[in-house]
This record gives structure tokens, C-alpha cells and sequence, in this order.
């Protein structure tokens, strides 16, 4: 397992919803390389629920889009735009402060897009959601240029 480290952490233009840690409205999540795949331990509050004690199922979409864009950053080496997604919601996630678990990972990739698969667990370890989140992508130097991007080498420690 490898921490993956925010590079736009204490910028000024950040204040990404999913992955800002000083975002007090945030989701605040954070991530680590395991192997082929990106994942994440979140913590759900109560804040997040949609019916009681039960996490929203927009914030569930949220939570996989920003992982497939995490995947896209470390493992597709660049950066886009979400295009498509697709989520099943499969089992109720606790909103009792526990950590739930998300993966993901690149199925499909070619020149103008990359097709990321996430899951996510709840505290009971069952398949709670998954999705196929559909990144359309640019050529490094122009998400260098365009997106910020910092370059693969930026997200780990040398």
C-alpha cells in the first residue's frame, strides 16, 4: 500500500468538494495505490445520510466519480473530465461513522478516453455500489496545460 498525496493541498484555486481536506463541507477523501487499483477509507457522517442512519445516494455517485478521477490522475497518468457514469446501488451503506471501503481501477483505455471501474463497500464489507465512470481525457501536456495537472510524479512521495 502507497500514500497518494494531494498535490493542490494549501493551493489557493483548490477547494475540490470530494478531495479538499480543509473543505469543511467536503467529503474530504484520501487515497492509496494497492497494487492495479486506487482506494480510499472514507468515514460517512450523519451529515451525509439521505434516509436515517443511511448514506445519500448522490453522495455515493460523488464518491466514485472522484475515485475514478484519482485512478485516472495515478494510473492513466493524466487528467479530463467526466463523461458518462453509471452506478447500481446495490446494499445500504451506515452513516454510524465507520469506515466503508472503495476501489478502482482502469478497464478500458485508448487515446481519447479511459473507462474506470469502482466499488464500494460498506462496514460490513458487502458490495454496496459500483460503477463505470467514463473519463474523457487529454494528452499530458495539455492537461498540464489546461487542467492543472501536475504530471504522474507528483501524487507519491520520492
Amino acid at each position: 500500500m502507497r500514500k497518494i498525496i494531494n498535490p493542490w493541498q494549501g493551493a489557493n484555486i483548490y477547494h475540490c468538494f470530494g478531495c479538499d481536506s480543509e473543505n469543511p463541507l467536503g467529503l474530504r477523501m484520501q487515497f492509496v495505490e494497492e497494487g492495479d487499483h486506487i482506494a480510499c477509507y472514507w468515514n460517512p457522517g450523519t451529515h451525509f445520510q439521505g434516509y436515517v442512519n443511511t448514506l445519500h445516494g448522490g453522495i455515493h455517485a460523488t464518491l466514485h466519480d472522484e475515485l475514478a478521477s484519482w485512478v485516472v490522475y495515478t494510473k492513466g497518468k493524466t487528467a479530463g473530465m467526466t463523461s458518462k457514469m453509471e452506478i447500481a446501488y446495490l446494499k445500504p451503506v451506515s452513516t454510524n461513522g465507520e469506515a466503508i471501503k472503495l476501489i478502482g481501477y482502469i478497464k478500458e483505455a485508448d487515446k481519447k478516453s479511459i473507462t474506470v471501474h469502482t466499488q464500494l463497500f460498506n462496514q460490513q464489507n458487502e458490495l454496496s455500489s459500483q460503477a463505470i465512470v467514463i473519463y474523457r481525457i487529454f494528452q499530458e501536456e495539455l492537461a498540464r496545460k489546461k487542467l492543472y495537472y501536475p504530471g504522474p510524479e507528483a501524487f507519491f512521495e520520492k
